[in-house]
């Protein structure tokens, strides 16, 4: 085996909608401009793809304002909106032609909600949106003077900065970000709750996706107003910005940078003690994600006093906080045996053995055994970590095995060390024979992991010597006993 390599890892789930479609009913027909006797007058709830193609190129505005509102109900549909057969009828072109109508808003409104349906689908389907120019379209109706208009373009610009890099970033080329914070930086915010969610919800998705990260001058461009907002009374707005929040720190280490140096760490302390799931997750994911940049933010962190909420999260009523917990936890581990040390005199060593979240502690012990010294790792031992990590050695997940056997290998290589013997530990918990088991793995990454233990821990005679913890003492001063 390969010597062990420290992990700061990242959690891959995101509990945050990427995507919204909006599928609820305009309250009155929209009115037409104009009056022409030969347009299509079939219910608009009725109009077949001929008839949308028909009426967008129709020479009349009244048709294809209808037609519009026809496209709009059609991707409105609860089931299986045709989106596309839309594209395919060359439809999205027009439609983005009427983004720029501001002699007809009904128009815009109606092409608006149409485009923001197509978006909300596949990448497939919201690239030909992109690339028919949409997003300049909505960048200007931003500042439209008909706020359901305005909000519906953000809602669009929300669909599309979440499909991927590439499109968020068309997104920033025209300057998405400016109108949005200007459209935040009114004092009452409460007066135009629908369309400040839709912008907040925006926001994060223009935050997200790594590859490329946001540009740094994006970020600080956006900070401040994210501050601000991390004080919000409202929760749905609070958790937009702390998903935001979690993307900015989920990169590069400038990203997290900026994040520290803005001063958002006590109020990220501060919201580990939420109740609410969509804050909590976000706010300890973001938290987590500057523990894993370097040994440097790790310790800011402990410094800010995450410990202290640690053991509720690690007993929290959802296994998914525990995860999250845990895994920051194994990015603490990671660090110095200083940082070890605070999560020891914590009291959370005993805490790991749940096993709602067995992967992120055997990530724990495997970089807790990687950094600490002697006595830690004695300790370790001592709480009783090895009987529950033999349960794993039957999991069906290879790369959970590789790194539950990696954890066993760091654990023997300290016998040498004078302290409590593990080799003979794992044998008489039936570990041996689990070892042998897996040299007939047909992963070869699991099968060499399990020969390495057996040729350099299980290859000769064991010694056994018994040190125990003197629980009178400090939990760092053992003893032998006495013969």
């Amino acid at each position: 085996m390969t010597e062990t390599n420290v992990q700061l890892h990242k959690a891959k789930k995101d509990e945050q909608f990427l995507k919204r479609r909006n599928v609820c009913g305009f309250p009155e027909e929209t009115t037409s401009p104009t009056q022409d006797s030969s347009q299509n007058r079939k219910p608009t709830d009725y109009w077949t793809i001929d008839d949308l193609v028909e009426g967008v190129n129709s020479h009349s505005l009244g048709g294809q304002l209808r037609a519009a509102k026809a496209a709009r109900k059609l991707l409105s549909r609860q089931k299986d909106p045709p989106i596309d057969e839309i594209i395919s009828s060359r439809l999205i072109s027009k439609l983005v032609d009427f983004l720029a109508v501001d002699t007809c808003p009904p128009i815009q409104f109606e092409a608006a909600w149409a485009l923001t349906n197509i978006a909300s689908g596949t990448m497939a389907q919201t690239r030909p949106v992109v690339d028919a120019g949409a997003v300049p379209g909505f960048v200007h109706l931003i500042s439209s003077p008909h706020p359901h208009i305005s909000e519906q373009a953000i809602w669009a610009l929300g669909n599309i900065a979440g499909d991927s890099s590439f499109a968020r970033d068309i997104v920033l080329q025209h300057n998405g970000v400016t109108p949005l914070l200007s459209l935040l930086a009114v004092p009452d915010l409460s007066v135009y709750r629908a369309t400040y969610l839709n912008i907040t919800w925006t926001l994060s998705n223009l935050c997200r996706n790594k590859f490329p990260p946001v540009p740094l001058c994006i970020v600080q461009q956006m900070l401040p107003t994210l501050v601000r907002l991390m004080y919000h009374e409202d929760k749905a707005v609070l958790a937009d910005i702390c998903w935001a929040v979690s993307y900015l720190t989920d990169g590069p280490s400038d990203r997290i940078q900026a994040v520290l140096q803005i001063g958002l760490l006590s109020r990220l302390m501060q919201l580990l003690d939420a109740n609410e799931l969509s804050i909590l997750t976000p706010a300890l994911r973001t938290i987590g994600n500057i523990v894993s940049d370097s040994g440097e933010s790790a310790q800011l962190v402990l410094d800010a006093g995450l410990l202290a909420h640690f053991p509720a999260l690690l007993r929290h009523h959802k296994a998914s906080i525990q995860k999250e917990a845990t895994w920051t936890l194994s990015n603490i581990a990671a660090g110095k045996d200083k940082q070890i040390q605070e999560v020891i005199n914590t009291g959370l060593v005993p805490l790991l053995s749940d096993h709602r979240t067995q992967k992120e502690a055997v990530w724990t012990v495997n970089n807790y055994s990687t950094g600490g010294n002697v006595q830690q790792i004695t300790y370790l031992v001592q709480n009783n970590v090895l009987e529950p990590m033999l349960d794993f050695l039957s999991s069906k997940d290879n790369e959970f095995l590789a790194i539950t056997l990696e954890a066993f290998a760091n654990l023997c290589k300290q016998k040498h060390l004078g302290m409590c013997n593990i080799c003979l530990r794992l044998e008489e918990c039936g570990g041996l024979a689990k070892l042998e088991a897996l040299q007939s793995h047909d992963n070869e990454m699991v099968f060499m992991g399990a020969l390495y233990m057996l040729e350099n821990y299980f290859s000769g005679e064991i010694e056994f010597e018994d040190i125990r913890v003197d629980p009178q003492l400090n939990p760092l001063v053992f003893r032998t006993p006495d013969n």
